[in-house]
């Protein structure tokens, strides 16, 4: 049997505004109706796996747990307390799975699109018998192009019609190297992507970087478990170092081995690699939401509630959320991160959240706010409860518009049905659940000196929050 293991850490800024520091690409649905985690979890379909181990950090803890749910999928998901690359990643999990079998690890990305799911099973079916004998195998990308914006890896002798020793692990080069390697035919795009055995993996992290492989382990040591969730020590994990598995340990076996792989592979680094794997009509346009594109070419319109029209443009990519626009041309994506940068260097929002939050107990949009209001769309699901807490500088109003809520005000406790308000007064101990079987749909109106969402005292919470 595999163990997928899926790295789903990382708040990458290359697809703001639409990634955010909290919400980052790898739980956004960009080529299809699925997020990328989900598809990355729904192409194993055609494997004997086990259930996944999901690596994410704290933050996202809640976003993995729910989109699993909503695939039917369950597995462990393992919090990182700090990001440490994917060398100490993969050895939490190894370390993790070792424990009850032996199985292969299936390493892969949450962030990765692959159009043809029928090779990349097969190419995973090439690589199983060497992973049990021992190599740790890497999945090379055959490039479609001299691509500058990836590392490489150099094939050796070949092992058989499928697969190749690893000659070289090679940096991003230059364009003119670059053509080389495309002309040469023996160099491939380095994926991420691993199968082999956890011992095995564990056993080369321990000779070629034995300081790592203690750190993790110290870091199991006393692991705690909170629903889905498995935590490991802080303290030993922060004093691990910040390594990539390959100049950890791939670089250094003897035993690596690369399996091409040619499935329509791509990172989705860039709103520029959306556009290439995305659909697109006659004038090169992939048009996406309520869009009117009059002699307009080659451009990617990525749209969310309102209506975008363009007239006379080229080559553009064009995104709006509900808090900010995108306006950029497709030659200069990659310097969108500079945008992020200096959202971050001002402290913005925009940089971290999206004006809609979503919570394990459902999300909240932020429809309007001034010097001392704010006011909130609240959707609570079904059966689910928001923590006993209280607030030190504000009141809130709830009016609810669909749905019934159950209501803690103090030392009373009642229901609020539709188009029926109720009123918490500054410094009252409260709580909102939703006891029915549809989603409960309120609008909530904050009013006070602070409104800031660390104003929050929680006394009780089923999602360990306190």
């Amino acid at each position: 049997m595999i163990t997928p293991v899926i790295m789903a850490g990382g708040s990458g800024s290359r697809l703001w505004p639409l990634s955010r520091s909290l919400y980052p690409k790898q739980f956004l649905a960009l080529n299809g109706n699925e997020t990328m985690l989900q598809q990355t979890l729904q192409r194993l379909s055609g494997l004997a796996v086990e259930g996944p181990v999901v690596i994410c950090n704290e933050e996202h803890r809640f976003i993995v747990a729910e989109q699993l749910r909503q695939i039917n999928q369950s597995g462990s998901i393992i919090l990182e307390p700090v990001g440490r690359n994917t060398a100490p990643a993969i050895a939490l999990a190894a370390k993790t799975i070792v424990e009850s079998q032996d199985s292969l690890v299936l390493v892969l990305a949450a962030d990765h699109v692959i159009q043809n799911e029928t090779a990349f099973v097969k190419a995973v079916e090439n690589a199983i018998p060497l992973a049990q004998a021992g190599k740790l195998v890497t999945f090379g990308i055959v490039p479609t192009e001299a691509h500058t914006g990836y590392g490489y890896i150099k094939r050796g002798l070949a092992i058989d019609d499928n697969s190749y020793n690893v000659d070289a692990f090679v940096e991003k080069p230059n364009v003119e190297v670059a053509k080389q390697y495309f002309a040469g035919k023996e160099h491939y795009w380095n994926s991420g992507m691993f199968l082999m055995k956890a011992s095995r993996y564990l056993e080369e992290l321990y000779q070629f970087r034995p300081d790592i492989y203690n750190a993790c382990e110290s870091s199991l040591a006393t692991i705690s478990n909170d629903e889905d969730f498995i935590r490991v020590d802080k303290l030993a994990f922060e004093k691990c170092p910040d390594e990539s598995v390959d100049y950890a340990v791939m670089e250094k076996t003897k035993d690596a081995v690369v399996v091409p792989l040619d499935a329509g592979w791509s990172d989705i680094g860039s709103w520029s690699s959306l556009w290439e794997v995305n659909s697109k009509d006659a004038d090169g346009n992939s048009v996406t939401g309520d869009g009117i594109a009059y002699q307009t070419t080659n451009s990617l319109i990525l749209g969310g509630e309102r209506l975008i029209a363009t007239v006379g443009i080229d080559n553009l990519v064009i995104v709006d959320t509900k808090d900010a626009l995108l306006v950029a041309s497709k030659d200069k994506v990659q310097d969108v991160k500079k945008v992020v940068e200096q959202l971050k260097l001002e402290e913005r929002a925009e940089f971290k959240i999206h004006r809609e939050v979503y919570r394990p107990w459902g999300k909240y949009d932020s429809i309007d706010s001034g010097t001392r209001y704010q006011v909130k769309r609240i959707t609570v699901k079904p059966g689910e409860k928001l923590s006993i807490q209280m607030h030190h500088h504000r009141a809130e109003h709830w009016i609810v518009v669909s749905g019934t809520a159950k209501v803690t005000n103090g030392d009373k406790t009642f229901l609020v049905t539709e188009n029926e308000s109720t009123y918490i007064p500054i410094g009252v101990v409260h709580a909102l659940e939703n006891p029915g079987q549809l989603p409960l749909e309120m609008i909530e109106v904050q009013s006070g000196s602070y409104l800031g969402e660390d104003d929050i005292v929680r006394f009780e919470d089923r999602y360990g929050r306190i």
